[in-house]
Order: C-alpha cells, then sequence, then structure tokens
C-alpha cells in the first residue's frame, strides 16, 4: 500500500480570529452534503514543500468538517525522484529532454505505485504535479473521480516532455492549475479549474509570536538580530535562483555595510537536486560572514522561519520561473515587505502595489532593496496593505471552501454560493488569470473579439492584456460532470444531496 501521512488534528473554529466568522460558517455549510465523502490526496513528499505544507493543514480541516479524507505518498528511490525531478523542470520549460531508460523507470515504479494504491473506494482522488501522474492509466479508474492538481507554470513546457506525459491525463476528469496562465498548450482536458493555494494563518510557521521570541530563536541559530537582514526562504532550486539573490545583496550592501543576508531552504525528499544547489550556495560565500545558509536538516524548522520572515527588513523571492511563491503571502501576513521577480503567482500576491515591488534584474532587486531598507514608515505602510490581501485572498479557509466546491461540482451537484472571495467553480463567471468568481454587472472588462472577458483587479487585467492566449487556454469549456451516487451503507441524506 501507498504511505498514509500522519497529521495531526485542528478545529475549523480555530480560524475565527484570523479568517473571521464569516468564513468559518461559509466553510461549514459548504462541507455539509459532503459528509462521509472519502477523498484521497497523492503526492510525493510529506515535507519540503508548498503542497506538503498545504496537505498537513487542509486534510485536518477537511476531516474536522466530516470529510473521510486521506494523504498518501508515492515511493520510489532516488532514481526515480531524479526522473521526477527532470519531468518537474521540463514542464517548466527546460530544455533538457528525457532519456528512453528515464522514460522506463518513471513507468516501472509508477506501475509499482498504481499497484499499491489500495482500491478503497474513494469518491474524489486529487493527484498532486507530476510525480504520481500516471496513476489513473495504469491503476484504473473505478468510481472514483479524478483530479490533477498541477502547482507549477507549465505555460511553456519542453515538448517532448510534454508528448511523454500529455497522454496521462486522460484518466482524469478535472484539472486544477494555481493561475489560468499556467495551462500548457492543447491541453486534453474540458474541464480546467482556476484555485490559488493559501498559507495557513494557525500553523507553527504563521502563527502570531512576539518580538522577543522571534530575536531569542534568530539569536540561538546565529543571526544577528541587532543588524538588519534581508532573507530568501525557499528549496534550493535553480529557478529560485539564489545566487541572483547572493548578487543583489552584494550590491545592496554597498549601501548597506551592515546588512545581512539569510538563505534558509528545505531539503524535499523529492528533489535531489537540492543538495547540488546547497553545494554552490556554500562556494560562492565561502568567505562572507554575513551571509547564513540553513535547511531544516540543520535545525531551522516552521518556527525559525517565522521568526526570520518576521524580523527580516526585506523579504526577498527571485524566481525565474515560480508556481505560486506562497512565500510572498508568508511574508506579507507576517507585515515584512518583499521584493519578488515578476513569475507565476507573485504578481498576484503583490497586485497594484500592495505588499512590495516587483523586479525583474539583479539591479532592481537590489534598488528596491536599499530604498525600503532607508525608510522604516514605507516598509509598515507597503507591508500592512500587503497582509489585508492576503487576509482576503491567500488564507486556509478560502483554499478550502474552494476545495469543497469542486468536490461538490465534480460529483454531480451544484455548489452553493459564497458571499467571500472563492475561486469560481465549473462555468460560473471568473478571471482568467486567477480564477476568482467575478460580478460581469460591476467587476472590470475587456473585450476582445466578441467575446466579454471580465477581471476582479487591474492587476489582472494587465496580466491578461499581455498575453491574451496563454489565459485564453484556461477558460471554461463545457465541463463534463456525473453524478454521485452513494454506496451500499452511505446515508439516505447524501442520497438526496448528490442525486441526478
Amino acid at each position: 500500500m501507498l504511505q498514509s501521512v500522519d497529521i495531526g488534528t485542528q478545529s475549523v473554529d480555530a480560524y475565527r480570529a484570523s479568517a473571521g466568522d464569516d468564513a468559518v460558517e461559509v466553510l461549514r455549510t459548504l462541507a455539509e452534503p459532503l459528509r462521509g465523502a472519502r477523498v484521497l490526496h497523492v503526492s510525493a513528499t510529506p515535507y519540503g514543500g508548498g503542497v506538503a505544507e498545504m496537505l498537513r493543514s487542509e486534510i485536518p480541516l477537511l476531516r474536522d468538517l466530516g470529510l473521510d479524507a486521506h494523504w498518501k505518498l508515492i515511493r520510489g528511490d532516488n532514481a526515480f525522484f531524479s526522473v521526477t525531478k527532470a519531468l518537474h523542470n521540463g514542464l517548466q520549460g527546460s530544455p533538457n529532454s528525457l532519456t528512453t531508460e528515464q522514460q522506463e523507470r518513471y513507468l516501472t515504479q509508477s506501475a509499482r505505485n498504481a499497484e499499491a494504491l489500495d482500491d478503497d473506494h474513494y469518491d474524489v482522488i486529487v493527484i498532486h504535479d507530476p510525480q504520481p501522474l500516471a496513476l489513473p492509466e495504469l491503476h484504473g479508474r473505478d468510481e472514483a473521480r479524478w483530479i490533477w492538481r498541477c502547482h507549477i507554470d507549465t505555460s511553456e513546457p519542453n515538448p517532448q516532455v510534454w508528448a511523454f506525459l500529455r497522454p496521462f491525463l486522460a484518466g482524469y476528469d478535472a484539472a486544477v492549475f494555481t493561475v489560468g496562465g499556467f495551462v500548457p498548450p492543447d491541453f486534453p482536458l474540458d474541464r480546467i479549474e482556476i484555485i490559488p493555494p493559501a498559507i495557513d494563518p494557525e500553523s507553527p510557521k504563521n502563527i502570531e509570536i512576539d518580538h522577543q521570541l522571534a530575536t531569542r530563536v534568530l539569536d540561538w541559530i546565529g543571526v544577528d538580530t541587532s543588524r538588519p537582514f534581508v532573507t530568501q526562504i525557499s528549496r534550493f532550486d535553480p529557478w529560485k535562483d539564489p545566487l541572483g539573490v547572493i548578487d543583489a545583496y552584494r550590491l545592496a550592501r554597498r549601501e548597506a555595510p551592515n546588512l545581512q543576508l539569510v538563505l534558509a531552504g528545505s531539503m524535499a525528499l523529492d528533489d535531489p537536486e537540492g543538495w547540488d544547489m546547497y553545494e554552490q550556495i556554500h562556494d560562492a560565500t565561502r568567505d562572507e560572514a554575513d551571509v547564513h545558509v540553513f535547511t531544516n536538516l540543520t535545525g531551522v524548522g516552521n518556527i525559525e522561519v517565522n521568526a526570520l520572515q518576521r524580523l527580516a527588513a526585506v523579504v526577498i523571492q527571485k524566481s525565474l520561473r515560480e508556481g505560486f511563491g506562497l512565500v510572498v503571502s508568508e511574508a506579507l501576513w507576517k507585515q515584512t515587505p518583499v521584493v519578488a521577480s515578476r513569475a507565476g503567482g507573485i504578481p498576484l500576491q503583490l497586485r497594484d502595489g500592495a505588499g512590495g515591488y516587483l523586479v525583474d534584474s539583479v539591479p532592481e532587486c537590489a534598488a528596491r532593496v536599499v530604498e525600503l531598507l532607508g525608510d522604516a514608515d514605507q516598509r509598515l505602510e507597503v507591508a500592512g496593505r500587503g497582509r489585508a490581501l492576503i487576509r482576503d485572498r491567500f488564507l486556509l479557509t478560502r483554499l478550502v471552501a474552494d476545495s469543497l466546491r469542486l468536490y461538490t461540482s465534480i460529483l454531480g451537484s451544484q455548489p452553493a454560493p459564497t458571499t467571500t472571495t472563492t475561486a469560481a467553480i465549473a462555468d460560473e463567471p471568473r478571471d482568467p488569470v486567477c480564477g476568482v468568481h467575478v460580478d460581469p454587472r460591476t467587476d472590470r472588462q475587456l473585450v476582445l473579439g466578441d467575446v466579454t472577458h471580465y477581471f476582479c483587479s487591474r492587476a489582472c487585467e494587465d496580466e491578461f492584456a499581455s498575453n491574451p492566449e496563454r489565459f485564453l487556454r484556461a477558460v471554461p469549456r463545457l465541463p463534463w460532470t456525473r453524478h454521485w451516487v452513494p454506496r451500499p451503507g452511505r446515508s439516505a441524506h447524501r442520497a438526496r444531496d448528490f442525486g441526478p
């Protein structure tokens, strides 16, 4: 059997203070018709990245709301995960193609994982990213509804890698992307949803800690809290451009000689290239005492990251390609300004200037860091506006609401409308960039040909206008749905809720 992940418990009521009473009541309403539904999430690793963090927070809330939710992991050795990393890179546009040996290794281990997937009569199975993508093809669909949840930017994939993976999507009922512009060309599924990820404000990484405790934590790991520092929190991955961050820091240090740099990365089970990048960073900074490099394997975990993001003068996220970059939301939730690349979902989190600055080069990154270092009032004002946006759009309660509405829809019923900011599901009117539900009567609009598109903000409208063809791939097509018929032993009220 696939390995089950041990997770804790959490009550949805714990989110009343951070997300508000309305957000909690919405979840209870949306979950009621799904009570008892069996939902399985499958991913590659229990730690070391945004997917694992979200599932560790989302699964307990689904259970608290009455769903029978599970999280399991595929298995594989380093050679297999080296192949899945190559798939990941290829989907993000790496020019390196797969060898015949790599393809065979992926298929062989995927067949083993498919055999290990138990036939436990799930209603919905959510597969995360390319590592377990082949499971429905190799295992068989059974009666479940299958969803592929893609967390990376696949808008310009390596053609050979995409041609290898694309046939496996035939076994899915729907695909979910974090941004509308991430859908690859010639995508084979009719049903495409846009649901951005979210942060958990009640997790150890984001829970409120006071200045004194944060200072003690950072003093203990070796950061001099009497001097300013900037930080990037991310995997040690070339796509995150840690070497570019080092270059920007060196430029900024010319104007701020007391400045420190902290690079904190999480080593993940499915990312064997991380150690190579870690060694490159150490080689590049060997003689720089004010550059600190930490990992989850050297004692820096969620509380330390919390403290780093809370006490940093500026958080940097200089990604070359990005899925969503939730570290931006994490920093803004802690009211720390961000300087970040215009990549992936980052612009949606720094919308209309709230929270920090978008940059396109190393010198521009350094200049914005220096600007913020020199003006404490500006840092507070910019970051404060960013926190308000995160509370409205990128907290866990919104993500769980979106998931519940998706499950309801894919099982054949109309999801209940909400009064909170949620993603549009199925044929509801939506912003083609961020996926949020829009009101055609009041929201911004742009006419393209004979079709009117609606937007929640100027930022999304501008993003769409810069490359409409890319975002039109995610414009809803008539979704294919099947009604959910309860299996023997399911309660009668669920038959009424989900029957045709």
